[in-house]
Order: structure tokens, then sequence, then C-alpha cells
């Protein structure tokens, strides 16, 4: 069975075959359906969301505060630009 007869119910169209005149019975139903598939999976989501932000945020601590003039320790990882003609960036000030 293919992935969209799963999905829908039946195998998707090929090609140029004749559309049916007039209102189809089962539309209301099928749309019904996708809508509530939709809040679901909204719903679902959401929670997902949430439990992520939870577990993150447990291991998170606050933010330490800088003011100008304090010396901090700084990764030189994104500076290598500044790190032309220096033997080693293991002593960098």
């Amino acid at each position: 069975m293919t992935s969209f007869k799963t999905n829908y119910g039946q195998d998707p169209r090929m090609g140029f075959e004749g559309r049916k005149k007039g209102k189809y019975e089962g539309v209301e139903k099928f749309v019904e359906k996708i809508k509530e598939i939709q809040k679901e999976a909204k719903a679902v989501l959401t929670k997902m969301e949430e439990d992520i932000k939870k577990y993150t945020d447990r291991k998170r601590g606050e933010a330490d505060s800088y003011r100008v003039g304090d010396l901090v320790m700084l990764s030189t990882k994104n500076l290598k630009y500044q790190m032309v003609g220096r033997r080693t960036e293991k002593l960098t000030e």
C-alpha cells in the first residue's frame, strides 16, 4: 500500500481523468477529519515544545553580569583573523 493511499484512502490521480460535476458527498467529512488531525498535531507539538523548554531550562543557570573593565576568559575559536603571525594561540593575551 502506498503512503498516499494510507493517508487519503485512495490512489492519487494520474493524468487527466474527468472530474465529476456537482458536490462531493464525503468532502465535508474529509475536511473535518483533516482539521481534527491538524488540531491534535498542533497540541502535541505545543506540549513537546513546553517539555523541551522545561528540561532545557532545568540545566541553565543565571547569566553572569559583567561590567566594563572586568577581565574574562575568551575563546579564540572565532578570532583566527587576529592571530596572524603568532606562533601559538595558547598563550595569547
